[in-house]
């Protein structure tokens, strides 16, 4: 399940919303191209998760936002609800985050766990402090350029990672707070998808995960994980705007398959 997190936000972490606050983030408006998706994830027959994402996006700024809840099967097991949110500057294609933060409301420790982008350093703002930074934890240069795992999923849907021939390859640098990983796209061509939101043509993009630093001893990513990408199939649900409205992965126990269930353009 981890796995798909990572891009449902670690999609969309590790995510509705938990805003940026007013002194942590950029000043943005609120009337620009707006989407809203909502997920659900499957393990076989089985429902795992409600996943909702959100994102605002003007000429020159972004805000966006993100929920994971355990539901069905595994809401008997974990009862993990988790919001994140993030506002930063826009360059066509490319957002460039400002301040990103998230928290599992389900955790006792009710920890933020936040990142500023100085000068284009990811920043990590962790309260309270991780015992664990990762062995050895992600150095400047490493977090140097890296954006949020959220930042990251809508970047690709804009066309960060295109090229002339793809909408989707090469490579783009995350930090999820802690960890410090690759996203490396290959693309698969296009596919007809349909969904309860979405019924087409999409573009099929391949998400291999490649970690850098920031790990504790015994938990680095498996090869299962390394080995097996994410693949995505991003439909195009407003005028340059893309969004993964089905996301697969074979990793683990029967493979998880998160489907868009709704997606609203404003």
């Amino acid at each position: 399940m981890k796995k798909v997190w990572i891009l449902s936000t670690s999609l969309a972490m590790a995510m509705g919303a938990l805003p940026a606050q007013a002194d942590d983030a950029a000043p943005l408006a609120a009337t620009g191209q707006g989407v809203t998706v909502q997920y659900a994830g499957s393990v076989m027959i089985f429902q795992v998760a409600n996943i909702v994402v959100s994102g605002v996006f003007e000429q020159d700024t972004y805000q966006a936002s993100a929920r994971f809840t355990a539901a069905g099967l595994a809401a008997l097991f974990t009862d993990a609800d988790i919001e994140a949110g993030v506002s930063g500057y826009r360059n066509g294609p490319n957002l460039l985050p400002w301040r990103y933060s998230h928290l599992n409301h389900a955790s006792s420790k009710g920890r933020i766990v936040g990142i500023d982008f100085p000068e284009g350093v990811a920043t990590p703002d962790i309260n309270p402090p991780f015992g664990n930074m990762g062995e050895p934890p992600a150095n400047e240069d490493q977090r140097r350029g890296a954006a949020d795992p959220l930042s990251t999923l809508l970047s690709v849907g804009l066309g960060a990672a295109a090229s002339e021939e793809a909408p989707c390859e090469g490579s783009m640098p995350v930090f999820d707070g802690r960890a410090r990983y690759n996203l490396r796209f290959e693309y698969g061509g296009q596919d007809q998808v349909r969904t309860r939101a979405w019924s087409g043509e999409a573009a099929v993009c391949h998400a291999f995960y490649e970690p850098i630093a920031g790990y504790e001893a015994g938990e680095f990513p498996s090869d299962d994980l390394t080995s097996n990408p994410i693949t995505m199939w991003f439909a195009e649900v407003d005028d340059g705007v893309r969004v993964p409205v089905r996301i697969r992965t074979n990793a683990g126990f029967g493979g998880v398959t998160v489907t868009a269930r709704s997606i609203q353009v404003d």
